[in-house]
Formats: C-alpha cells, structure tokens, sequence
C-alpha cells in the first residue's frame, strides 16, 4: 500500500519510521506547502515523490492511501479535496475541528463510496482487544469507575495557544481519554459535568470531565496541555482493577484482585511505533472493499466530535470555523 504523506511535521517523521517498518505498506510520497522542505523530507525517509503542494500528491495515481498529518484546524479541506479525487483517507485526529465539518466529510465519503479513516492510532492497536477479554472474562468482576489523565507540558505552542489552529488540550489529548472510555464502555452517555481553566487566548489548557454511563459506570477523566500527568489509565471492578499504564499509547495492563493484591503484568506486542496497527488496518479494509475501518466506525467518529463540540460550548472555547 503506497501512502501519500500530507503535512511534514513530527506526526509524519513518525508515519514515515513506521511505515518504513513495513513490508505491506510504503511511505511513497510527501506534500508540503514548501518543495524544499518536502524535499527534505524524503530524502530523510526514503519517499519516492516529494510535492511542493497538497494537490500534486492528491493527483499522484499511485498514492493509494492519503495519510493527513496537517493539524486539525487544516484537516477539512485536504480530505475534501482528497475525497473529490477518490482517494482512500486516513485522516489524524482529532478528526475535524468541530461535528459541522466531520459530518460533512463523511456524508460526502458515503456519497463517493471512499474509504475514510480516523487515525486516532490507540483504536486499532492489540491492547484494546486484550482489555476487552479481560473485562468480559470477569478478572475484576463487574465495571464501575474509569479514571483517567492525559497530561504534557506544552508550553506556548501556537498550535495550543491559537483558536484558529483549534488549540486547546481537548482536541489534542482530552479526545485519548473520551476514546480510553468509549472503545471499552460504549454505552450512551446520560450526564456529563465539566470544568476547564483556559489562557489568556481563550483555549482550554487544562479541562475534566466526569460521566455517566447508562451501564452505571461512572468516568472521570483530565487531560491538560499545561502539565506533565502521570497519563494512566484505571478500569475498576467489584473484584479488582486494571491499570493501563499510558493511555496515549499502553505498553502494559496491570491486573490486581480484590484486596488490591498484584496478579500480573500484560505486556503489549513489540512495536514500531504503535502508529502501524492503523496503517495495516487501512490496506487490510483496502482489500477487502470495505469504507471504513472496524476499529474505529465513522458513527463513532462523528459521536467523539459531537461531544468535544458540547464541551468546548459549555466552556466557551471557540474556533473561527465553528
């Protein structure tokens, strides 16, 4: 599967490692909006084609998979484009800046009949699997608290501080600890309560959210910008708790009884990266004619946007597209 690389900043660098990693999928091509710095890039990574422009490595026949590393505030119009062409997308998370544009990019992927993608990469890796069979053998007996944190230091990083670039930490981490939940505990949510402390440029640099499942587990999740967090994960039972050891990107379960006694240590496969259980996920749903990953539903996608978008309205934290 040969990949298109749009954007070249660090999530690429990682794209391309991991696909370099590969032997089913090839980092083929990058697109930048500047030729030199594309050129840089493939001659670091290996790249066949390096394009001065998003267009040029749309247009590229051979790009069989267009991977969108831009931030999220420039997501929309590159996957439209890329859509347009009928070209397969896995696009980085968050998705859209807000619900408005992540619907309309999947209504126009359903219409065209075009894979589409959300890279959020901690979906599609084996640990979501091994927890779930953890939780359905009964190890800790029934479910009912999830805590969790997701924090690092940013400073003043413009695409944090700057509503037009969709700064804040919801976007950016908070969406890892909606996801730690929700690809566990999928049940409808009845009530969420919410607080965020915000800059000086109106984004939220630190925000927690608690919320109620309809299966009675209660979630109380962090996520800031302005931090380092100890990023741990805990799914609590009647008989005992998980420990997930980072959220961003588990490389350990830690499984403890009733008393709080330790059992084991559940080591993840070794990876490259971690980002390539969803590049190998696009090409296994690429030849299979499917239009849309099973690790990570489209529906889903578009029910994650809608609740960040009901946060950051009860926060006030607005973004010029929205």
């Amino acid at each position: 599967m040969r990949v298109g690389i749009v954007g070249a900043g660090w999530i690429a660098e990682k794209a391309a490692i991991t696909l370099n990693g590969l032997n089913t999928c090839e980092c083929y091509a990058i697109g930048s909006r500047s030729k030199e710095k594309a050129e840089a890039f493939s001659s670091q990574w290996g790249c066949s084609k390096a394009y001065g422009s998003y267009e040029e490595l749309i247009a590229d026949e051979d790009v069989d998979l267009v991977y969108v590393a831009t931030p999220h505030s420039h997501h929309f119009d590159v996957t439209r484009e890329a859509l347009m062409a009928n070209k397969p997308c896995l696009v980085e998370k968050a998705f859209m800046a807000n619900h408005r544009q992540a619907q309309t990019i999947v209504n126009l992927a359903r219409e065209r009949k075009v894979f589409l993608a959300e890279a959020i990469w901690t979906r599609y890796q084996p640990v979501v699997s091994m927890v779930r069979d953890l939780i359905g053998s009964g190890r800790i007996g029934t479910p009912r608290l999830v805590t969790a944190t997701l924090g690092y230091s940013m400073g003043e990083k413009p695409r944090i501080m700057r509503p037009d670039l969709c700064g804040g930490a919801l976007l950016d981490l908070g969406v890892y600890a909606l996801n730690f939940v929700r690809m566990f505990f999928p049940a409808d949510i009845i009530s969420i309560e919410s607080q965020c402390v915000k800059s000086a440029t109106g984004m939220d640099l630190t925000n927690a959210f608690s919320l109620v499942l309809a299966d009675g587990v209660l979630c109380n999740l962090q996520s800031s910008a302005a931090c380092v967090g100890d990023n741990i994960g805990v799914i609590a039972g009647t008989d005992g708790n998980l420990i997930i050891d980072n959220i961003n990107n588990p490389q350990k379960i830690t499984v403890n009884t009733h008393d709080r006694e330790f059992v084991e240590d559940i080591h993840v496969p070794q990876q490259i990266t971690g980002y390539e259980y969803q590049f190998l996920a696009c090409r296994h749903a690429l030849l299979n004619s499917m239009l849309e990953p099973r690790e990570m539903p489209l529906d889903e996608t578009l029910y994650i946007m809608q609740l960040m978008d009901s946060l950051r309205e009860k926060w006030g934290v607005r973004y010029p597209m929205d």
